[in-house]
């Protein structure tokens, strides 16, 4: 009896490790299986025939970004060629777009190109891992979703990252581009930022001054894509502040900014005020600490962040 029960025992022992070997099998399988490939084709079936030509603005766009990526990366990330797919036609064909653009397979890139040592390429799986990588992921398809509409036409990018050449999906209107993870992704941002000051008005019976800082963030091709700045202005008569006033503004395309200002010293030698500002691209965070008053930037993702106190004297 006793050799009965061991030879059960040593049975079900070698089952169960025969069907975890089987499981393991078809995971393997199924993680081998590209989902991005597949994810791919499908989307061609949604596709129906677009425009013939690329529209003036989308090309020039191209162009632009090419002058930028050989001026300030040499010749580390390079446009090489395109592709006209076709125009987005079935709902089927947007939630398809929606998720592929999000794929672990896909590529995509992060940093400001004037600072060349913040650039990343890769394959989101590869530059993201763990919560940044869902984190990520969930940026990009939120973005991309608000983008991504019917009629959208779409472009395949053929681009090369120091010798490794990928593809990118872009989808765009006759306005110009509207989603690509490369172009999403990268920015062009002087970090030194901008400021003004005026000049008082001697005839004003209350004199005022104001200071102004901001950062400004453009796309490759060199338009406006986002800003983050604030403006403290003095009200004064010789030689002591009556008034304060400070604001503040932040906003991005394709991305999320954040700006908080406040009055510190209203009256007296000189007025002051306190600033947060930050703007990122889609796969980041931006949160507002109230007890310390600043911005701070989480994940990954091209970004700016300015935190610190601005007094203004007559």
């Amino acid at each position: 009896m006793k050799k009965l029960v061991t030879t059960f025992k040593l049975f079900a022992v070698l089952s169960v490790m025969a069907l975890a070997g089987c499981q393991d099998e078809n995971s393997e399988a199924i993680q081998e299986t590209p989902s991005s490939k597949v994810a791919a084709a499908d989307l061609k079936k949604e596709i129906s025939p677009g425009s013939n030509a690329v529209s003036e603005n989308v090309l020039n766009q191209i162009s632009d970004s090419k002058k930028n990526l050989e001026k300030y990366l040499k010749n580390d990330l390079q446009i090489t060629g395109m592709s006209i797919l076709g125009k987005l036609s079935t709902q089927k064909g947007i939630e398809i777009s929606q998720n592929l653009v999000a794929d672990k397979e896909q590529f995509t890139a992060e940093g400001n190109i004037l600072s060349s040592e913040t650039v990343k390429v890769g394959k989101i799986g590869t530059l993201f891992s763990g919560d940044q990588l869902a984190e990520a992921q969930k940026g990009l398809k939120e973005a991309a979703s608000e983008q991504i509409k019917m009629g959208t036409e779409i472009l395949e990018i053929s681009w090369n990252y120091k010798g490794e050449a990928f593809t990118s999906l872009c989808f765009y209107n006759e306005s110009g581009i509207i989603w690509d993870n490369v172009f999403a992704g990268l920015v062009m941002i002087d970090t030194r930022g901008n400021t003004e000051v005026s000049s008082s008005d001697a005839q004003a019976k209350v004199l005022s001054k104001w200071y102004k800082q901001w950062w400004t963030a453009n796309w490759l091709w060199g338009s406006k894509r986002g800003e983050i700045g604030y403006q403290i202005t003095i009200y004064y008569s010789g030689s002591t502040v009556s008034n304060v006033d400070v604001s503040d503004w932040g906003n991005i395309s394709l991305g999320k900014a954040k700006s908080e200002s406040k009055v510190t010293k209203r009256t007296g030698a000189y007025g002051q005020c306190r600033y947060a500002l930050g703007l990122c691209t889609p796969v980041g965070s931006l949160s507002f600490n109230t007890s310390n008053f600043s911005v701070s930037f989480s994940g990954l993702g091209s970004n700016v962040v300015s935190n610190g106190t601005k007094s203004l004297y007559p």
